[in-house]
């Protein structure tokens, strides 16, 4: 048996698997082993599994093996294996060390690296997986590079003829399931003559 994963919020008493063993008798269903932290119960009769207590997502997956045993005569009986997985949640968002940075750059450089950006999530897998991008902010003049958070420059700038401060608001966002979460960092970009 492979039921459908759990979530990690999966309340206690929540409906897992149901066994069935073919068998003219009657037979009691019974976790014989694998189960060392208790996390299911069985009902004797039915064969349905439910989850005993919260799931901690490091403990997964579990396989542990079900009994039935003939109703009369415990030397009679048969098992079979159960894997339970669970599935991490996508808890947290991605977090920038500093929510506003400030970086100077020479007028007259061509395109060239600004900033290297990077942000931290805490959760494990594809939940923690990050892509960066710009939200706003004279999106012709600077690019981000999605994989390594390094922001360029596109064209040199020009001190006395243009602005000599921009604002790029920059996103990392995590791969996360079911929804993705987003981290917010502001760079101010000053200009030097």
């Amino acid at each position: 048996y492979h039921p459908a994963p759990l979530s990690e919020k999966t309340p206690p008493d929540t409906f897992v698997v149901e066994i069935s063993a073919l068998y003219k008798l009657p037979v009691n269903y019974s976790i014989a082993s694998g189960d060392e932290k208790g996390y299911f119960i069985i009902h004797s009769s039915s064969g349905i599994i439910r989850t005993s207590k919260n799931l901690e997502v490091e403990d997964f997956p579990v396989n542990f093996k079900v009994r039935a045993t003939d109703s009369s005569n415990a030397t009679i009986f048969n098992e079979v294996e159960v894997k339970v997985e669970v599935i991490d949640e996508n808890d947290f968002p991605p977090v920038f060390p500093s929510s506003l940075l400030e970086e100077s750059l020479a007028e007259h450089l061509p395109a060239t690296q600004i900033v290297q950006l990077k942000a931290q999530d805490s959760d494990t897998g594809r939940n923690g997986f990050l892509t960066y991008g710009i939200l706003s902010g004279h999106a012709l003049k600077f690019r981000i590079n999605e994989t390594t958070g390094i922001l360029y420059s596109t064209a040199p700038f020009d001190y006395e003829e243009e602005p000599t401060e921009y604002q790029v608001v920059v996103y990392a966002e995590d791969d996360g399931v079911p929804e993705k979460k987003r981290g917010y960092c502001t760079v101010v970009i000053k200009i030097t003559d």
